[in-house]
């Protein structure tokens, strides 16, 4: 089979637009045997942008030959060809629209996209940029948007392509070609092609031990382990803490040329040690640089070890546990003396049901015409890799995260030992290694939802690591808290029935009506089924007419600007309730009635069916069906309980975005104080807790994140049950760091007050030219952010400097963190979720911009209610919660700065109320020592300068 390889650049994306390169590779035989590359004078000047993003100019084109010259050198090497390019839409239809305008036929043949095969055959390559690939695979990309460099590039990734696509056991591609059978494509075309080489190509399949159930997977059975200590394996540990951590220094010694011991990790594994062997909570505040995770691994695991005791770590965020998982436990592996078992264990719903999926693919079950396929194909040759089954080592393209919620592992449809995936299952996997493991890795999220599961999911545990602890109160309130998400209740009633057709119940009749088997019985239940549906369309109507008057009010009393987010939020208050409200509550007791009806007769259904299931074969069907009931009852109490508003230690909201109106509205209620339960669950019944992150302390005290857990720091904190430790930080700040504070800036009156944001952009475009980029800006709103965006982007085109933004170039934070790195003179601009846990070390960070204290929004109902407590214990809500909380934050942002020992810059601060107001000093004197100088906006620039120049 021959390819030709095809790459154009353009004047533009648009159908006017003309070609002004074009490059030609034709592959054969896994080899490249033939190029074509040329300019192509378009007959139009060509755009500054299009010169900035290819180099290409309109001298360079000058002398080209014409598109005319160009289509009739090309079109014979397109002969016999399968065309390939990386988002094959755009060269296609440049192709044709050339070769039509110079008199050629149109191109008739197959053609295949680098970007589809990519995601099927890497299913976890997290970005199909043509150049993050190239990265990837080692291959040079010399001259990035320049077609004859981008044509290269593709060509050999095209060949990577081929050659795993061969490489991939046989069950695997059969699997594959089966996926795409009968679609009609090109894709489904190739792999036809492919499977029957392969087939001709295999006489013995080696890889027969790894199938099952027409799968290739990469895991055996479970629960078949050996036990990987032996009775004189502890002796390993030593004769003390002492001792063993010294044969721990020497190993790491031994492993890395350059090892510095850091005073503060030091004193860290002594503190969390002696908390563990003294059965005391300790709070631990450890800057950046510390070396957090070894801190409390190691004393975590020699205790776990030595008592035989489980310990387990919990992390707010999902990447701290792959880091944890992927970099901290391997490396603990190589150089503990004795050995040991860590597992990470997630919700259930970030694994595979392989049940569900075996379904799906046999059913064809896809809803998202092309790219349901494709999702389902990366699955497939991820299965043949993956030991853990877990979601976070694959990337979905559009509505993969949709596909993935069908396949997902979940309690209320999990057959359990009945299944006959259930030795194989990666969540039952999972739990087992927890059981077995000395340290188990989890979420804050997996604790709480244990801790309302009456801790059935995690193992019994009596010492906890709480990482990232500033957000575990935040969570709590969270996961306590009851949501109602408009789309999960119209799902749930879509899975049931859909139409005649499609949905559990038309699945549930079409098979007992199949089967030959109880003829009668059969009727008589598809007879109940028949009457089931009415109801389900009239709870959907009634829900559609609710969530759209819900919306409307919501819409009409909130202001979107004034969130962070820019979306609708509204708190609800028994007291202040709208005039209609009883309106809304008779639609609602109509859903409630309807639903219980449904319910109690969809329960007797499936306890009579389920008694004769293995007869009809509908286990698995049955299994899922009731499921989606008990979904279905946790919605309706979900809306009982919002609507009715009868708890009065709740605070009740609604919130939705402007743009899918009543489809994203989302009920909200939370409680308002979760200390008593988080004391009752964690602090009064485990016997020690080490809490720690690096932003703990406001002002040199843990006083305010004691009382958030309601805790109570001792006089004596060595005897008391609770000890508080804030560690020195392992860097130089004084010599690391500059703070400045322009003291003449303006201040700022309202939002989007003209003057401070004209000021703004000017003095931040000044900046970057000073530091060439390499700055980072820290936004507490959206809007603001998209105004300096808009402004900063024109400033510095001349200049070379890129500007991105959050929400702007793209929602991912990854993604603009390595955009960023990538790009030598470039700008970020982020909001919320880049104050903190982003990593940006060495020369690509210089400056960071504060340009507000990152306050909550007070109107926020959670903020608000939390504020009235405060003020009914006759306290200051302002600075008993929202100046500490704005604190931690504002250091979290602050520790963006400075990540290794050599790195320098600069922090800029905006917000002139840090020198202004009484409690501006609690924001500086929080920080960790760097130096603090405030001047005027002119003498800033200067000072910036001579800083920078001192690096």
């Amino acid at each position: 089979m021959k390819f030709a390889v095809l790459d154009f650049e353009t004047t533009g994306s648009q159908p006017t637009d003309e070609i002004i390169q074009v490059g030609l590779v034709i592959i054969d035989q896994f080899q490249i045997i033939d190029r074509y590359t040329s300019l192509v004078h378009p007959g139009m000047g060509i755009p500054s942008s299009i010169t900035t993003l290819t180099g290409i100019t309109d001298e360079m084109v000058a002398d080209a030959p014409t598109l005319d010259q160009v289509m009739s050198d090309m079109f014979p090497l397109l002969f016999d060809c399968v065309l390939v390019a990386h988002h094959a839409a755009f060269d296609v239809s440049f192709l044709q629209r050339g070769l039509t305008k110079t008199g050629y036929p149109p191109f008739s043949g197959r053609v295949l996209d680098t970007m589809d095969m990519l995601r099927i055959l890497f299913p976890s390559i997290s970005s199909l940029q043509l150049s993050m690939v190239a990265g990837l695979f080692g291959i040079d990309h010399e001259r990035p948007h320049q077609a004859d460099s981008d044509a290269e590039v593709t060509a050999e990734i095209w060949i990577r392509c081929l050659e795993r696509l061969i490489g991939l056991p046989l069950l695997t591609v059969q699997r594959l070609q089966h996926i795409f059978e009968n679609s009609s494509s090109d894709l489904g075309w190739f792999l036809d092609e492919i499977c029957l080489y392969k087939e001709s190509i295999t006489s013995i399949d080696t890889d027969t031990n790894r199938y099952f159930r027409q799968f290739t997977l990469n895991v055996t059975d479970w629960g078949e382990e050996d036990d990987i200590r032996g009775p004189s394996d502890e002796d390993g540990l030593g004769a003390s803490f002492q001792q063993f951590h010294q044969g721990l220094k020497l190993a790491l010694q031994q492993k890395f040329e350059i090892f510095e011991e850091r005073e503060s990790q030091e004193q860290m594994i002594y503190e969390v040690e002696k908390s563990l062997e003294n059965d005391q909570h300790l709070m631990i505040e450890a800057g950046t640089g510390t070396g957090k995770s070894l801190g409390y691994l190691i004393p975590a695991l020699y205790y776990g070890i030595k008592y035989e005791k489980k310990v387990v770590v919990s992390t707010h965020t999902i990447n701290l546990q792959e880091q944890l998982r992927e970099r901290d436990i391997p490396l603990l592996k190589e150089i503990f003396p004795v050995p040991f078992k860590a597992a990470v264990l997630k919700g259930r719903s970030h694994y595979l049901c392989l049940r569900k999926f075996e379904t799906k693919l046999t059913t064809r079950d896809y809803e998202n015409g092309k790219e349901d396929p494709i999702t389902a194909a990366q699955m497939v040759v991820w299965l043949s890799e993956t030991e853990h089954g877990d979601e976070e080592e694959i990337h979905f393209g559009n509505k993969g995260a949709q596909f993935w919620y069908s396949v997902a592992s979940d309690t209320d449809s999990c057959l359990n030992r009945m299944c006959p995936w259930y030795k194989k299952c990666f969540y039952h996997r999972a739990r087992n290694d927890a059981n077995t493991a000395d340290v188990i890795i989890t979420n804050h999220s997996l604790l709480f939802t244990d801790m309302k599961a009456e801790n059935r999911l995690l193992p019994a545990y009596k010492h906890l690591v709480i990482d990232e602890a500033h957000h575990f109160e935040e969570v709590a309130s969270k996961h306590l808290g009851i949501e109602l998400h408009s789309s999960a209740m119209y799902h749930s009633l879509t899975w049931l029935y859909k139409d005649n057709r499609s949905g559990q119940l038309p699945m549930l009749r079409f098979r007992l009506r199949k089967s030959d088997e109880q003829q009668e019985r059969a009727a008589g239940w598809s007879h109940t089924i028949d009457g089931l549906f009415p109801k389900i369309v009239q709870i959907k109507e009634d829900w559609d007419r609710l969530s759209e008057s819900l919306y409307e009010l919501l819409s009409s009393k909130s202001d979107p600007s004034q969130t962070e987010n820019s979306s609708y939020v509204l708190r609800m208050k028994p007291e202040t309730l709208p005039a209609n409200w009883h309106e809304l509550l008779t639609m609602e007791d109509n859903i409630y009635l309807n639903a219980n009806d449904l319910l109690r007769t969809l329960d007797k259904l499936l306890s009579d069916v389920k008694e004769h299931q293995d007869v009809f074969g509908v286990q698995g069907l049955v299994t899922d069906l009731n499921g989606t009931v008990k979904e279905l009852y946790e919605h309706r109490d979900a809306l009982h309980f919002f609507m009715k508003m009868a708890d009065e230690g709740y605070v009740y909201w609604m919130e939705a975005g402007t743009y899918a109106r009543a489809k994203s509205l989302q009920l909200i209620s939370v409680p308002t104080d979760v200390s008593g339960l988080l004391q009752q669950h964690f602090f009064e019944t485990k016997e020690s807790i080490i809490m720690t992150s690096a932003t703990l302390s406001v002002n040199k005290s843990f006083q305010y994140s004691a009382d958030q857990l309601g805790l109570v720091i001792p006089q004596d904190e060595e005897s008391g049950k609770l000890k508080t430790v804030q560690l020195p930080s392992p860097f130089n700040y004084r010599e690391q760091a500059l703070v400045v504070i322009p003291r003449d800036f303006p201040t700022i009156k309202g939002a989007g007050d003209p003057v401070f944001i004209a000021s703004l952009i000017e003095s931040l475009s000044e900046v970057a030219i000073v530091t060439k980029g390499r700055m980072l800006i820290l936004f507490t709103s959206n809007r603001m952010l998209k105004q300096i965006y808009a402004g900063m982007k024109d400033y510095l085109k001349a200049y070379g400097i890129t500007v991105l933004g959050q929400g702007v170039d793209s929602g991912n934070r990854s993604k603009l963190t390595r955009m960023f790195q990538d790009n030598k003179m470039c700008v970020l601009l982020g909001t919320s979720s880049f104050w903190e846990g982003v990593d940006i070390p060495g020369d690509a960070l210089s400056c960071l911009a504060i340009i507000r204290l990152p306050f909550q929004p007070p109107n926020h109902p959670l903020v608000e209610a939390k504020c009235e407590n405060i003020k009914k214990r006759n306290e200051n809500p302002f600075m008993k919660f929202s100046v500490p909380q704005a604190v931690i934050r504002f250091k979290q942002g602050f520790g963006r700065l400075v990540r290794r020992a050599s790195d320098k810059g600069i922090v800029i601060i905006y917000d002139t109320r840090v020198i202004e107001t009484f409690y501006g000093k609690h924001f500086l004197y929080s920080l960790p020592g760097p130096k603090i100088e405030h001047m005027t906006t002119e003498q800033m620039l200067p000072r910036i300068e001579q800083w920078m120049g001192e690096a």
